[in-house]
């Protein structure tokens, strides 16, 4: 979605939800997420590569500024929700890089959620133990 210079994009894996937008601007300087620097907030460099390489496919890290909103679930789905977000982002701008993204994997959503506990159950597959006697 594109509203006033920004593309907008949001993606979700398991728990984890990321809203992103991007702007035209100077690029890896600029990104923000939810407020705090981007290498505060991913200190490992293996996710900020992982997030921004829908970027770097196209050699496009250093136009845009990323602002980044991310919520709920941990490090490594905020990292893949991120990617998602970026990739849809990257998409509404400019439709043919859907086929390149899409062979990448990046704007596949991962449908895997936590299965739920059962009553009676100790989890959601686990049992209690069972006493004979």
């Amino acid at each position: 979605m594109v509203v006033k210079n920004e593309l907008i994009g949001t993606g979700r894996r398991k728990t984890s939800v990321a809203s992103v937008r991007l702007r035209k601007g100077k690029g890896k300087t600029k990104i923000t997420v939810n407020g705090r620097n981007f290498e505060n907030y991913f200190p490992l460099e293996i996710h900020r590569i992982t997030i921004l390489s829908p970027l770097a496919k196209f050699n496009s890290v250093d136009h845009y500024d990323i602002v980044m909103r991310v919520k709920g679930g941990g490090i490594e789905g905020q990292m893949i929700a991120a990617r998602l977000g970026i990739s849809r982002a990257l998409v509404s701008d400019d439709e043919t890089r859907r086929q390149t993204l899409k062979a990448e994997g990046f704007l596949t959503r991962d449908p895997r959620m936590r299965e739920r506990k059962k009553y009676g159950q100790a989890g959601a597959r686990k049992k209690f133990q069972f006493s004979k006697r």
